[in-house]
């Protein structure tokens, strides 16, 4: 080996350090500050990565089922409970983008089938609940008597709805009720209801009609109502859809009225005043269209909902 071999190597081992060091690093760095900055880095990446799969992941929302209860000497498929939903609704609300999943009853004491799945685990699971419409609540679940026995309800699917509504507001996560829906949001917090508007007020206009979702009249929201403000109706009134004979009579705890029917005033929204989001619309906003210039657009009331979902998913 020739001395300048030997003269090099020397000078590689002395300055072998500053070799090893890219120029851009700043001289000052120490080793606990760069794994700082790494460790940052990653954060950055997974926490970016989080917000995509937020923002990207569509939103699971639960509706309540209807219950047909079979008919004495049904057979068949008619002489089994059956649990279905109204197209429109899981139509309307897969309008804007989301999955929709009918919640059905449980049986955890189920002689065929028990499972341990309960009510508290589609809350936990689900990002937001829609209660439909359908038979009469009955007056059992506000302690009252049927006044006539054909405004007796579904006692059953009360129970269900009830304990599925506690459960997604114990979850945190938004509920939007649709005309019993509306009913079952005011009875669950106290409240009651007109067993028949045409019976307990005889001075009411009608509020159901042979033309079922044909017919319908205005509505007009009270100074300062969230639903106003979310509707861009600062002022005047808006006309709905009206398939009901019952209707909120008493307000239950820490509710507020939304919407009022003209002329005779009965409540037509409720919204819950100790949550993000449970609201209950007496109209049937699924039979409205998108954009509708003659029935009141009710998509802003969806597009609310489904954010105050997304916010709360997690």
């Amino acid at each position: 080996m020739s001395t300048g071999d030997h003269d090099q190597r020397r000078h590689d081992r002395r300055h072998g350090d500053r070799i090893g060091t890219p120029r851009y690093l700043d001289p000052g760095d120490t080793v606990f500050s760069l794994w700082g900055r790494i460790i940052m880095a990653r954060y950055r990446r997974i926490a970016a990565a989080a917000t995509r799969h937020i923002i990207q992941r569509p939103l699971h929302i639960g509706i309540s089922a209807r219950i047909f209860h079979p008919e004495e000497g049904a057979k068949g498929l008619r002489s089994k409970n059956l649990q279905y939903l109204e197209e429109s609704i899981a139509q309307w609300v897969m309008s804007r983008d989301v999955l929709v999943f009918m919640i059905p009853t449980v049986n955890t004491e189920g002689l065929l089938h028990p499972s341990n799945i309960r009510l508290r685990d589609y809350a936990r699971h689900l990002d937001g609940l829609v209660l439909q419409g359908g038979a009469d609540v009955s007056p059992q679940s506000y302690a009252e008597t049927p006044t006539r026995p054909e405004w007796s309800g579904d006692r059953a699917r009360d129970m269900y709805e009830l304990e599925l509504l506690h459960e997604f507001v114990e979850a945190g996560k938004p509920v939007l009720g649709i005309c019993r829906g509306c009913q079952l949001i005011n009875v669950a917090f106290g409240g009651s209801l007109y067993q028949d508007i045409a019976s307990d007020v005889p001075d009411a206009m009608a509020h159901v009609h042979d033309d079922y979702d044909r017919h319908r009249h205005e509505i007009v929201f009270p100074e300062g109502a969230s639903l106003g403000r979310m509707l861009k109706m600062h002022s005047g009134q808006a006309l709905v859809n009206s398939i009901h004979h019952q209707a909120v009579k008493n307000l239950g705890r820490d509710m507020t009225v939304e919407a009022r029917s003209v002329p005779d005033g009965m409540v037509e929204a409720i919204r819950y005043t100790k949550a993000p989001f449970v609201m209950g619309l007496q109209w049937h906003p699924e039979f409205h269209r998108a954009g509708g210039v003659e029935l009141l657009d009710c998509t802003p009331i969806l597009d609310n909902f489904l954010r105050v979902a997304r916010e709360t998913r997690f």
